[in-house]
C-alpha cells in the first residue's frame, strides 16, 4: 500500500501560497490538499478555482481538492479545469451523490467521497465501487487546528475491513488532527493518505513534511 502525506494549505501563509506549496512538494509531499469551503456547508470561506489555477504551476504533485460545499456538482468542471487531480465531495452535501461522482469521472479526474465523523459508513455502500478514494473526517469540518476525534480511529479500521471484504483497494484518506505523534497509529488502522495542516505549516514546513514522510516510509 502506498502511504502519502498530503499537507493542507489551509494552514499555509496565503500571502505566499505558491511558495508554500513548492516548499512541501520539494520536501517530499506527494499530494497537496486543497480545502475548498463555501461559507454554507461550513462557516468559513477559503478559495475557489481561480486560486487553484494560480498555484498549479508551482508543482506537478497531485492536487487533492476537498470540496466542503453544498451541491458541489455546480463547480466540478471549474475545479477540473483549474488543475485538480482528485475531486472529493461530501456525501452530506450532495442531493444526488451518484450523479456528482459521474460528473467527476467524466472530467477525467479521480473521484472521492467524504464523510463527517458522525456519518455512518453505510452512506457509502451503494457507491463504494465507484470511487478512487474515501475521505474520513477525523474532526468536524471547517476549521484547522482541531483535536483528533478518538472514535474515528475505529471507523478507519471498519472501513478498511469493508473494502477488503469487497475486494477493493480504495485509498482511505483521513483529515483532521493528524500529527507526527498519531500518524503511524492512524496509518496502521488502515488509512494510507494523511492530511496534515497545522502539523506541517505550524513550524518548519519542510522539516515537518520530511518527518511525516519518514514515519510513513517505515510502515
Amino acid at each position: 500500500m502506498k502511504y502519502v502525506i498530503a499537507p493542507s494549505v489551509l494552514s499555509a501563509d496565503f500571502a505566499r501560497l505558491g511558495e508554500e506549496v513548492k516548499t512541501v512538494a520539494d520536501a517530499g509531499a506527494q499530494y497537496i490538499h486543497l480545502d475548498i469551503m463555501d461559507g454554507v456547508y461550513v462557516p468559513p470561506i477559503t478559495f475557489g478555482p481561480a486560486v487553484v489555477k494560480a498555484i498549479r504551476p508551482y508543482t506537478d504533485k497531485v492536487f487533492d481538492a476537498h470540496l466542503m460545499m453544498e451541491e458541489p456538482g455546480r463547480m466540478i468542471e471549474d475545479f477540473a479545469d483549474a488543475g485538480a487531480d482528485i475531486i472529493t465531495v461530501h456525501a452530506e452535501g450532495c442531493r444526488h451523490l451518484d450523479r456528482v461522482l459521474q460528473q467527476i469521472s467524466a472530467c477525467g479526474k479521480k473521484c472521492g467521497v467524504a464523510l463527517n465523523p458522525a456519518t455512518p459508513l453505510t452512506a457509502l455502500v451503494q457507491v463504494m465501487d465507484q470511487v478512487d478514494m474515501i475521505l474520513l473526517m477525523t474532526v468536524n469540518p471547517g476549521y484547522g487546528g482541531q483535536k483528533f476525534i478518538p472514535y474515528t480511529l475505529e471507523k478507519v479500521r471498519t472501513l478498511r475491513a469493508m473494502l477488503n471484504d469487497a475486494g477493493l483497494s480504495t485509498d482511505i484518506e483521513v483529515d483532521g488532527g493528524i500529527s507526527l505523534e498519531n500518524a503511524e497509529t492512524v496509518a496502521r488502522a488502515g488509512a494510507n493518505i494523511l492530511v496534515a495542516g497545522s502539523a506541517v505549516y505550524g513550524g518548519d514546513a519542510a522539516a515537518n513534511t520530511r518527518a511525516f514522510v519518514d514515519i510513513l516510509s517505515r510502515i
